[in-house]
């Protein structure tokens, strides 16, 4: 996988980067420490890049990724990610609309409290998994959330970084 990302053009690379996370700081300096001896030097990479960013950095990167559970959100915004976000998402679509509702309202009252978008690493979650985690971060101070959404965004960025030429 990371020798396919040492050979990519750098506007592959780029787009590469800019599925795996949306901060603008992080496709830069990743693309400054390109080659990538290993598959471990490429994660510690994007972790050590990513602890180096600020609050506005993250924002910047969660911003780019839709609402979870609006799947209104799934099929209009950001269409080069899309697919991964569809299947990040996976246990959405077969959520109750009593769920869908749920997941709307909190969603609404999380962007009201911290001005941003929910962010959490849905892979294997159900809707209603993800439903719970949210109410349950609505309880964090702002000083909690944005580092707990900036670790959900880390573990995003790490397995879209793994599945990359999978």
């Amino acid at each position: 996988m990371f020798d396919n990302l040492n050979r990519l053009s750098p506007n592959d690379l780029l787009s590469v980067l800019e599925r795996s996370c949306a901060s603008t700081r992080w496709i830069e300096e990743m693309t400054a420490r390109r080659p990538f001896a290993d598959e471990k030097s490429l994660r510690q990479a994007a972790t050590d890049v990513w602890w180096s960013l600020d609050e506005g950095d993250w924002r910047e990167a969660f911003q780019a990724h839709p609402r979870i559970g609006d799947v209104d959100s799934l099929r209009e915004k950001y269409a080069n990610t899309r697919d991964l976000a569809t299947g990040e998402q996976a246990g959405v679509p077969s959520a109750s609309a009593t769920t869908l509702d749920e997941l709307t309202g909190a969603n609404a009252a999380y962007e009201a409290k911290f001005e941003y978008l929910f962010i959490v690493c849905a892979t294997g979650k159900t809707a209603g998994q993800m439903l719970a985690i949210l109410k349950d971060r609505l309880k964090n101070r702002p000083d909690e959330e944005i580092r707990i959404a900036a670790v959900e965004q880390l573990k995003i960025t790490q397995i879209r970084l793994r599945n990359f030429g999978s």
